[in-house]
């Protein structure tokens, strides 16, 4: 035969403490101290223990940097830009005088100039910044290179992995 026995909390309505004596026995964390780290102070000697494992519980450790103002770089090589002189010149993003290009590597989307290939026509290009192969190169070829004003600000550079970084 099955007994229905009824649950306690049922039992013990309209009772003040629902059966947990006094008032404060049953209530949340606070009748063990508080959860977690609680109650860890200098006095806490209950949870000494627990505080004596992490050496940094008390005091201000370490500070943060400040942030800084970082420049992605888009780079394009001298190559690049004479595969696509004539579909440059078509979308109108450069301009031609004379057997010049005048070349506006922010229009392009580019802000650096790096040596990769060697420069067959004359190339007047504007840019931020440009590594000094590529600024002799296009000298060597007729053409110049007019870096504008830069301050100083750090710049972000492509991160090169390592084999212990792959591997792990």
């Amino acid at each position: 035969m099955v007994v229905k026995i009824r649950k306690k909390n049922i039992k013990m309505r309209g009772s003040k403490t629902h059966g947990w004596g006094s008032m404060k026995k049953h209530r949340g964390a606070g009748s063990r101290g508080g959860r977690g780290m609680a109650g860890t102070g200098k006095r806490g000697d209950a949870k000494k223990t627990k505080i004596w494992k992490n050496k940094k519980y008390f005091g201000k450790y370490g500070f943060k940097r400040p942030k800084k103002i970082i420049i992605k770089i888009n780079a394009i090589n001298i190559k690049a830009i004479e595969q696509n002189l004539e579909s440059f010149l078509l979308k109108k993003l450069i301009e031609k005088s004379n057997d010049t290009y005048v070349i506006d590597l922010e229009k392009l989307g580019f802000n650096k100039l790096l040596s990769e290939g060697n420069p067959t026509k004359k190339l007047n290009i504007i840019c931020n910044y440009a590594s000094k192969k590529s600024v002799e190169k296009i000298e060597k070829a007729g053409g110049n290179v007019d870096v504008k004003e830069k301050i100083d600000i750090p710049v972000q550079k492509n991160k090169k992995i390592s084999k212990k970084s792959k591997e792990e």
